[in-house]
């Protein structure tokens, strides 16, 4: 018998994985999944999603892993389905009821009311997150303070709310709304539900919610974990992701070299972060300019 190891199985490209996260899993659930689909441990998530929730989840495969931490994902749209009449402890359908409103009460909140509160709750707003957000509090995440029982108070925190658009209405017992919410990231929408009931004095949860949209990634590039189990395969490769993300920068093979080998190179007169690529249109760095000189954030290609 043979004492030589099996090879190791090659790693796979680098590059993204859009992902349509289905129910009841949380984001590191599909993390392990996808590690075991795509044969690797370098699995990484941008934009967390509940357990609860469902839609567009981002993930980095390899390399791609350091990209998550700078890509601009700071738009994000969901479908979501508001309860008013009654609150809870997690702002949506997972907690334990707090308040209820009686029929009569909720029978008197007309769809103008309705429409006067989400326009004050539209733009530029001050949002209190949830209890058991996943924001941090002494470097602990407000929702392990809340399960350890402590009581928790986040400080308000500016986020902006592009839309929040009523798609339809039911008032069979209960007064549901499916909205279409465009935000910024950081933006909590069972928050939203939750401030929206208060201001109808009603109280409200979030009770399903899907996202749509996260930065330039929409459901049309999204992939169930049972197809991309049939099919293990990158949305994006790392090239591809760099260029739909980042405003890039172009270099000659001199400049590329001194890029992956960590030297300085002239500042590219960009705001913000850009990418760096050769003639190719292979990634070389991520980047941004500080004074004469490129900063680079990250290195993505090796020397």
């Amino acid at each position: 018998m043979s004492n030589k190891q099996r090879p190791a199985r090659p790693a796979p490209p680098a590059g993204l994985v859009i992902v349509d996260k289905p129910d009841g899993m949380t984001s590191h659930d599909v993390v392990s999944r996808v590690r075991r689909i795509m044969g690797t441990r370098k699995v990484g998530h941008a934009g967390t999603l509940d357990p609860m929730a469902t839609g567009v989840l981002v993930l980095g495969i390899e390399r791609a892993t350091k990209l998550l931490g700078h890509l601009a994902l700071d738009r994000k749209s969901y479908l979501a389905t508001l309860a008013l009449g009654s609150s809870t402890t997690t702002d949506d359908a997972e907690g334990e009821v707090l308040t209820t409103a009686d029929a009569a009460t909720l029978a008197a909140v007309t769809d103008e009311r309705v429409d006067e509160c989400i326009a004050s709750l539209t733009g530029e707003i001050q949002q209190v997150p949830s209890a058991v957000s996943a924001v941090k509090v002494d470097g602990k995440r407000a929702y392990a303070r809340v399960r350890d029982g402590e009581q928790v108070e986040l400080p308000p925190r500016p986020v902006t709310v592009h839309r929040f658009d009523v798609l339809a209405v039911r008032r069979e017992g209960v007064l549901e709304l499916d909205v279409l919410v465009d935000c910024s990231s950081g933006t909590y929408v069972r928050a939203l539900a939750r401030d929206l009931g208060a201001a109808l004095g009603v109280g409200g949860h979030l009770t399903a919610l899907r996202r749509t949209e996260v930065g330039p990634f929409g459901l049309a590039k999204a992939r169930t974990l049972e197809r991309l189990e049939a099919e293990p395969e990158l949305s994006l490769s790392l090239d591809d992701a760099v260029a739909t993300v980042f405003e890039t920068r172009v270099v000659d093979a001199a400049t590329a070299r001194a890029v992956q080998f960590g030297q300085p190179i002239p500042a590219a007169g960009v705001k913000g972060t850009y990418a760096i690529a050769d003639g190719d249109g292979r990634a070389l760095a991520l980047a941004t300019d500080e004074g004469g000189s490129a900063k680079f954030l990250v290195v993505l290609a090796p020397a």
